[in-house]
């Protein structure tokens, strides 16, 4: 009983310390990057778990807010999922968490190497936090459209994206299944492939049964397929586990209530896609004929339908041209 209470006791001085350090901390990155003007709002999911959501659109638009990043607070340290597509996001990030907690930022693990997820990074480095990715970040920081991108973003999302935005490389690469618990949260790592990207995970926070799904998941919203693997995607979306989710939380749109349906709904919209440019590629008709005479009318009304459809498609009819030739 007495060890509990010099324990007890020994926090209680502690704790001006951490509260003033965090708050400084906080000043100085809210000094050090150009705010964003935009909503950010702090959701909570369970006891241990919160998100922001960003909005439905382009990468460039709503200042560079448009997908999601995950906080979850355990006894001994904030955990992020995802940093955001700006530093300026991820300092926004960093205010709404020090209303709820002081506790320190000890990881972030990202689901994913894209430019929309990891340009907040630096912020949480510079914090000491841990990065946690799986291996196939290390093929996307590699390849010369990094460094691309990043400098279309300074130009594209000036002054969020700047000359002091730079590339954050992992401290630890996933390239098999992580388990690790972090006070009273355990964590379950999934490192599922190149699907969406060049490397994917899920992250489970098994306590509160909440999935984070990166963007293997779109909820409410035309996926973003870029260079994606959508053969290997959709093989992967038949493999996930929900049973037992209270909510799945995807990389764009709203957390699901209804994991299930989630799901259902991102491989609906693939399997879709792949079955018109499948069936073009077979029957050698041209992409624009395909694309045209096709009925894509029930997903018109989803928000990014006009960004970012037809450039799905086209990716979709090159890569199956690519896997007849397989």
């Amino acid at each position: 009983m007495k060890s509990v209470v010099t324990s007890l006791f020994v926090m209680s001085l502690m704790l001006p310390t951490l509260v003033r350090a965090a708050a400084e901390d906080l000043a100085a990155i809210l000094k050090k990057y150009p705010p964003a003007p935009v909503e950010m709002t702090l959701r909570k999911v369970s006891e241990h778990v919160y998100y922001v959501q960003g909005a439905a659109g382009t990468a460039i638009e709503n200042e560079g807010f448009i997908s999601n990043a995950g906080v979850v607070i355990t006894g001994k340290g904030v955990v992020i999922i995802d940093a955001l597509g700006t530093p300026s996001l991820a300092a926004m990030l960093l205010q709404r968490i020090r209303k709820v907690t002081d506790q320190p930022i000890v990881k972030v693990i990202l689901t994913h190497y894209h430019a929309d997820h990891i340009y907040g990074l630096q912020v949480f480095k510079e914090l000491g936090a841990e990065i946690i990715a799986p291996a196939g970040a290390l093929d996307y920081l590699n390849k010369p459209n990094a460094e691309a991108r990043l400098e279309e973003r300074r130009f594209s999302l000036d002054p969020w994206v700047n000359e002091q935005t730079y590339l954050v490389a992992p401290d630890v690469y996933a390239k098999e299944n992580m388990r690790f618990d972090l006070g009273d949260v355990r964590f379950q790592l999934v490192p599922v492939g190149a699907a969406h990207s060049d490397g994917d995970m899920t992250i489970h926070v098994e306590p509160d049964r909440v999935l984070f799904s990166g963007d293997i998941i779109f909820e409410g919203r035309v996926p973003y397929l870029g260079d994606a693997d959508t053969k290997r995607w959709l093989e992967t979306l038949k493999r996930m586990e929900t049973q037992g989710l209270v909510a799945l939380i995807p990389g764009h749109g709203p957390a699901a209530r209804n994991p299930d349906q989630a799901i259902r709904a991102t491989r609906h919209y693939l399997e879709r896609i792949r079955e018109v440019m499948g069936k073009a590629v077979e029957e050698m008709i041209p992409f624009e004929e395909a694309y045209e005479s096709a009925d894509w009318s029930e997903f018109e009304k989803l928000p990014a339908f006009k960004a970012a459809h037809r450039r799905n498609a086209y990716q979709v009819y090159l890569s199956m041209e690519a896997e007849m030739l397989e």
